[in-house]
């Protein structure tokens, strides 16, 4: 695709952006209150974009493109993009900077990534790719997880590093969240983004988390209701054993529950965050087993 997608001049290796300025010059300060800090680093979209190993035509859905910057190296990959904009004071300008991108290219929405109905857009195949305000991860995370039936292909996110790594975890350092996006996605990282790489900076280092959705299930014949109650009973208590926190969580008896980890060759002394998903999945078919008695 040309490289001069709505008005931007060629890439050029470790330069700022120029997209975003006009936009900039048109607003007030970024809103701390939304999270906003524009990237204005090449390289760094340039790698966002690579992540996502967009074809020419794919539908990308974008959550918060900001001044556009993002928006316009999607573009120059060939995608087909939406963007969905929280800040009703971006939406005329966004539009009246990619005027000139025809809605077979590009659909401005304005709307919540907390409340929006993912139904129309995944009725197709689809990615998502986006630079999100920290506070949303957690949230958006759940979404991706748990609300969306019909999951993209791929999701890169640019979140905050600790956060990435923590979705991201081996065993040693499991949470909730982890093993959540493993069950469903191929997590890796990618490109470290320092915080001086943005408008303002934020007090932290960004990095490109990369979820590729799982052609087949990491597990078969998953009651994902039962699996998750289980994961989430030896969470709820990050300090205990688990013996604790899934005799209490799931209201079986100690000397049971021992019996239960040993069956699976898991020490009733250690912590949850310890698990590999392989063993939350023996542990689940072996208390499935139990309360199916």
């Amino acid at each position: 695709m040309d490289a001069m997608v709505a008005g931007k001049g060629p890439i050029t290796s470790g330069r700022p952006t120029i997209t975003g300025k006009p936009i900039m010059d048109q607003l007030s300060v970024p809103k701390k209150s939304k999270g906003q800090h524009w990237l204005n680093d090449n390289d760094a979209l340039e790698a966002i974009c690579n992540s996502a190993d967009l074809k020419d035509g794919e539908q990308v859905f974008e959550i918060g493109p900001g001044t556009g910057e993002l928006t316009a190296r999607l573009l120059e990959h060939g995608a087909r993009v939406i963007a969905l904009e929280y800040d009703p004071e971006l939406i005329p300008i966004l539009r009246n900077n990619f005027k000139t991108i025809g809605i077979d290219k590009l659909e401005l929405l304005e709307g919540d990534i907390r409340t929006y109905n993912f139904t129309d857009i995944s009725k197709t195949d689809y990615k998502i790719v986006a630079n999100i305000p920290y506070y949303l991860t957690a949230n958006l995370m759940r979404r991706l997880t748990d609300d969306i039936v019909d999951k993209p292909s791929i999701v890169v996110l640019l979140v905050q590093k600790e956060v990435a790594e923590r979705i991201a975890a081996k065993p040693g350092a499991m949470s909730v969240i982890a093993v959540a996006a493993q069950f469903y996605y191929e997590v890796s990282l990618g490109r470290v983004v320092k915080a001086e790489l943005f408008t303002p900076p934020p007090k932290v280092d960004s990095q490109i988390l990369v979820m590729n959705h799982r052609s087949k299930p990491l597990f078969t014949d998953v009651n994902i209701d039962l699996f998750f109650r289980i994961v989430k009973a030896g969470f709820s208590q990050r300090r205990k054993t688990l013996l604790n926190t899934l005799s209490s969580g799931l209201r079986i008896p100690r000397d049971e529950t021992t019996t239960l980890l040993e069956q699976v060759n898991i020490d009733s002394q250690i912590r949850a965050q310890s698990l590999s998903l392989d063993n939350w999945f023996d542990l689940y078919r072996n208390i499935a087993l139990k309360l199916s008695k």
